[in-house]
């Protein structure tokens, strides 16, 4: 009995050898079948896989590119705004650039109109109208002082035809020559920069 399930299992172990050996086999037998992938379809898959990634490129430059132009268009822009901005600014630094000048010179005229008002009154002071109109000329050279307004008032001078403008010569022997003798029309500078010259009379050595 125990010689007979000896000679059972050794049956069994030898079918699954045979059954091994029979799957290599096939397996073998199925290798050979195999046919080795044409070059062309490679080159296909290759071709293919460069194509892919060229397109994932091109997307990410036009993303690129349509990212720049947006900030390009935003940047001019900016740029239209800022010189539209800058454009009215200096627009109304031109109206407004005498508004302090204005402010300033505002009491003096009022000055003029109450000194002219009073004037027209019967029996009118004469002092007081004088004091009224030294005031107003105070008032107006401190107005021309805040502003950096000089008056050139050359009576005594020498000449200096970069100020002044001479209107004729008088011969004088008691003056060098060249001398302004008398001053007809005073001159202004604004800022150091002449705005009118002052009309003088020179003097010249007498003809002996």
């Amino acid at each position: 009995m125990k010689k007979e399930q000896e000679t059972a299992e050794s049956d069994a172990v030898t079918d699954e050898v045979d059954a091994v050996v029979e799957g290599v086999a096939q397996v073998k037998e199925e290798a050979t079948e195999v046919q080795p992938v044409d070059q062309g379809e490679q080159v296909e898959r290759v071709t293919q896989t460069d194509q892919e990634r060229l397109v994932l490129m091109l997307e990410d430059a036009r993303s690129k590119a349509d990212e720049n132009w947006e900030q390009l268009v935003r940047t001019r822009a900016e740029m239209d705004n800022l010189r539209k901005r800058q454009a009215r600014e200096l627009e109304n630094a031109h109206k407004f650039a005498l508004e302090r000048f204005v402010n300033s010179l505002l009491p003096v005229r009022d000055s003029m109109e109450m000194g002219l008002s009073a004037a027209a009154d019967q029996g009118v002071d004469v002092v007081k109208l004088r004091e009224g109109a030294e005031l107003t000329l105070k008032l107006m050279v401190d107005v021309m002082e805040k502003f950096d307004v000089v008056q050139i008032d050359p009576q005594g001078e020498p000449f200096n035809p970069e100020l002044h403008q001479a209107m004729s010569l008088v011969p004088r022997d008691d003056l060098p020559p060249n001398t302004v003798v008398t001053v007809v029309q005073k001159g202004y500078t604004l800022n150091g920069r002449l705005v009118r010259p002052a009309m003088v009379m020179v003097s010249q050595s007498v003809a002996k």
